[in-house]
């Protein structure tokens, strides 16, 4: 579990991450709502990108596992991590040139009730 997380965990501080959490059993939006409602400031996080596995969402079409409602169960489905807008596209560039992976900025902190939802309006990005 060390290494699972250690490239990101080794970029976090740099850009001032305020939290993270794993992605696993309870989907990106189970997770963001967590988080949200741990956040001492009344926000939301509200979610406009979802990057997923090249070919899941033609197999979503078919079992309807909540992967676009963002409620899938996954294992190992990486961080969500907060990190001031201002810095989050420096992580993303600098995540990929120092370790070659991907990141991507999947939304927003928003004033709001400590909760999380996936924009009307969001974007899917197979990867």
């Amino acid at each position: 579990m060390s290494t699972l997380n250690m490239y990101a965990a080794s970029l976090m501080r740099k850009y001032d991450a305020h939290g993270a959490t794993d992605i696993t059993g309870f989907g990106i939006l189970g997770h963001a709502k967590i988080l949200a409602a741990a956040q001492s400031q009344k926000v939301d996080f509200a979610i406009n990108h979802l990057p997923i596995i090249s070919g899941m969402t033609e197999i979503e079409n078919i079992t309807n596992y909540g992967l676009l409602q963002g409620n899938s169960a996954e294992t190992s489905g990486g961080l969500l991590i907060i990190i001031p807008k201002s810095k989050a596209k420096k992580f993303v560039k600098k995540f990929k040139s120092k370790f070659g992976l991907q990141s991507w900025i999947i939304g927003e902190v928003v004033k709001g009730k400590n909760s999380a939802y996936i924009q009307k309006d969001f974007k899917v990005s197979e990867c």
